[in-house]
């Protein structure tokens, strides 16, 4: 996982439409990354909503959000189409991105151990450094908690 302070990945992901995105497209402005793990699971469709009512109090503060999962561009259009999202998902089939953010582990699920994506949440300044970081995050309250830190900058 990376550290606050430390300096972000750059990646170029594209989102469900096919237009490309790098870190360098963020600069300048303060950029929530959160990791999830599925399209149209159930704790990862609350996660992603409850970030889409809160999008506009995001974009206030001068924040953009942008979910990322392995999921197919396809799989993130009917997503973001289904329940209204207004911020941009990246998809990471490969996972490149994934690792390099350290969202990427073994985790529990059941009782079981799998390796699998680890819900995480960076907040990246305006210059690409890392002021928030937060692995296994709650999909219902990491929004909220992730707003009330971007409004304390």
């Amino acid at each position: 996982m990376l550290t606050i302070g430390e300096k972000a990945p750059d990646f170029t992901l594209s989102d469900d439409e096919g237009r490309q995105y790098s870190l360098n497209d963020f600069r300048g402005k303060t950029l929530v990354l959160y990791f999830y793990p599925k399209d149209s699971t159930p704790g990862c469709t609350r996660q992603a909503c409850a970030f889409g009512a809160l999008y506009s109090q995001f974009r206030a503060a001068g924040a953009e959000v942008v979910g990322i999962s392995k999921d197919s561009a396809a799989s993130h259009k009917k997503f973001r189409e289904k329940n209204s999202l207004p911020f941009i998902l990246l998809s990471d089939p490969e996972k490149t991105v994934h690792e390099s953010y350290g969202a990427i582990g073994e985790k529990k699920l059941y009782g079981k151990v799998t390796v699998g994506t680890i819900r995480t949440t960076y907040v990246i300044d305006g210059e690409g450094n890392v002021v928030y970081a937060k692995a296994g995050v709650s999909p219902d309250k990491n929004p909220q908690e992730v707003l009330d830190f971007v409004n304390s900058l």
